[in-house]
């Protein structure tokens, strides 16, 4: 009899710990049910978006208000095109900025947005036209080093 309640109990164990590893496989992924109701579509263009990806969420002030939609890149500008879907019960004003930040130093990206001063509000199929490209970090310790490679070269010279 003992050996069949340890079965059993090693049995709940496991499929508890499977169901956790699966709630935190879509906790990761953004495949979790959010609680955005009604939404409005806005676009923006970045020239860098880094690793931003669809269903990325959309923050302000720290609060997800929406999800990237669709992301493509504009063979005429070089750019891409980020499509935005927004939670109808936050308006922005016209001149909203959107910038792409990191959760943490290599976390996922979102987009952030930071309300204007505007009198109008953005409708739905409307542009925001500031905006601010994702960080990439190699590109930063890149552009350190060779600072740091020009600057040993130029010391180098005065003497």
């Amino acid at each position: 009899m003992e050996r069949t309640t340890m079965d059993l109990w090693v049995g709940i164990f496991a499929v508890a710990g499977a169901a956790a590893l699966f709630g935190l496989a879509l906790k990761v992924g953004n495949l979790t049910s959010s609680s955005i109701g009604e939404t409005y579509t806005v676009t923006a263009a970045f020239e860098n978006i880094g690793g931003l990806k669809p269903r990325a969420p959309v923050k302000s002030a720290g609060v997800v208000i929406g999800r990237v939609d669709n992301i493509q890149f504009d063979s005429k500008t070089f750019e891409a095109n980020v499509t935005l879907k927004l939670d109808k019960r936050y308006p922005f004003p016209k001149d909203t900025f959107a910038n792409i930040y990191t959760a943490g130093l290599l976390g996922e990206q979102y987009v952030g947005l930071e309300a204007g001063g505007d009198d109008q509000s953005l409708k739905d199929g409307d542009k925001i036209s500031h905006t601010q490209d994702a960080v990439v970090l190699e590109k930063m310790i890149s552009q350190f080093l060779y600072n740091k490679a020009s600057e040993s070269g130029d010391s180098k010279k005065a003497e």
